[in-house]
């Protein structure tokens, strides 16, 4: 951003001449005026794993001296809660979690405009053009499956989504409820775009129904489900996959669907009426540095960082390797509340 050095020091001697004028004989001196405190506290509401959450505000708080704190919900809690409280809202940034839940949330308008100098270095896919909010990283959704646990069915882990009404996995497959995690409605508008439709997505969507075990809250629990053969195969975002094989759960395999994937970008955003926007902006410049997005895989959280100056850990899922879909976060995001809203009605009420 250019800045007109010469025009500021104009305006600066002009000023100066008046306060000199103005403190003449028998003038009264101008009133001081203090600088803006410095923000003391933060409150954020976090998205990601626990793990992270907690490596993520302590770096923060060691950074600025800001005294930092978080709640963990899921995406769909999270929006929830911000609709919930925004006449006296709780918390003044919302960090991470699929972006059509911050589109969902801006059209409900709990979130502000803030554009971060910091933006600049990430990739217009991975931001709202209004400031609404920016995108911190990104990651694959994949099937994670216990391969172990599929050998005794005499089945391999699988490669397409119609692979997972198999017969033999009734009552083994696990997933989210879409109401709750953007991990599960991230699939859930995968079937929209690859199956030409919201009502053929309902299709393919009401036959695997009978093959859940459990929907969870959380869109990274069935990876956990999965390592515990609590289940045989999840549908999760491939780095919650990968991060169970680092958790101890050695029979975990990764695999993708050959007709294409969505993608998550997680992102986050400045709450309308944050109660202290001075901290949640600075978070927000902070959290958009390569120094901040090298933190997750510190807390075995393997997404893709979004500053392309950020390192990218050998654990992470390379999106190269992987055939994803044209996903459109603001379609998906503009959709959501109706499609989630269906699929209570029509397949599964959301767990408690």
């Amino acid at each position: 951003m250019n800045t007109q050095t010469s025009s500021r020091l104009i305006a600066l001697a002009a000023g100066a001449a008046l306060a000199l004028t103005a403190c003449g004989p028998g003038a009264a001196a101008p009133a001081a005026t203090s600088a803006p405190a410095k923000p003391t506290k933060l409150t954020v509401l976090c998205t990601v794993t626990e793990d992270w959450c907690v490596a993520q505000t302590k770096a923060f708080e060691a950074k600025t001296g800001i005294k930092t704190t978080f709640t963990r919900l899921s995406s769909g809690e999270a929006a929830t809660k911000l609709k919930a409280t925004a006449s006296n809202p709780e918390y003044s940034v919302w960090w991470g979690g699929p972006a059509d839940g911050f589109v969902q949330a801006k059209g409900d308008g709990t979130l502000a405009a803030y554009k971060s100098p910091n933006a600049a270095k990430i990739p217009d896919k991975a931001k709202d053009p209004d400031g609404f909010w920016t995108g911190v990283y990104v990651g694959a959704l994949g099937f994670c499956s216990n391969k172990v646990e599929l050998d005794k069915l005499g089945l391999q882990p699988p490669t397409s989504w119609d692979d997972l009404l198999n017969p033999k996995l009734k009552g083994k497959f696990s997933v989210a409820h879409p109401a709750t995690s953007g991990t599960s409605y991230t699939m859930v508008w995968t079937q929209v775009v690859l199956r030409g439709g919201e009502d053929k997505a309902f299709e393919f969507l009401t036959k695997l129904h009978p093959q859940v075990s459990q929907y969870t809250k959380s869109g990274a629990a069935p990876a956990q489900a999965v390592g515990r053969a609590e289940a045989v195969v999840g549908v999760v975002f491939s780095h919650d996959c990968v991060a169970a094989v680092d958790a101890g759960f050695k029979d975990v395999v990764v695999s993708f669907a050959k007709e294409g994937t969505g993608y998550e970008i997680g992102a986050m955003g400045l709450v309308k009426g944050a109660p202290e926007e001075a901290a949640a902006k600075m978070w927000i410049d902070w959290a958009l540095t390569a120094e901040a997005q090298e933190i997750g895989p510190t807390a075995k959280a393997y997404q893709l960082p979004t500053n392309p100056d950020a390192k990218v850990s050998d654990r992470s899922v390379k999106l190269s390797s992987v055939n994803l879909i044209d996903y459109d976060f603001v379609k998906a995001g503009q959709a959501k509340k109706g499609i989630t809203t269906k699929f209570e009605e029509a397949i599964a009420a959301q767990p408690k």
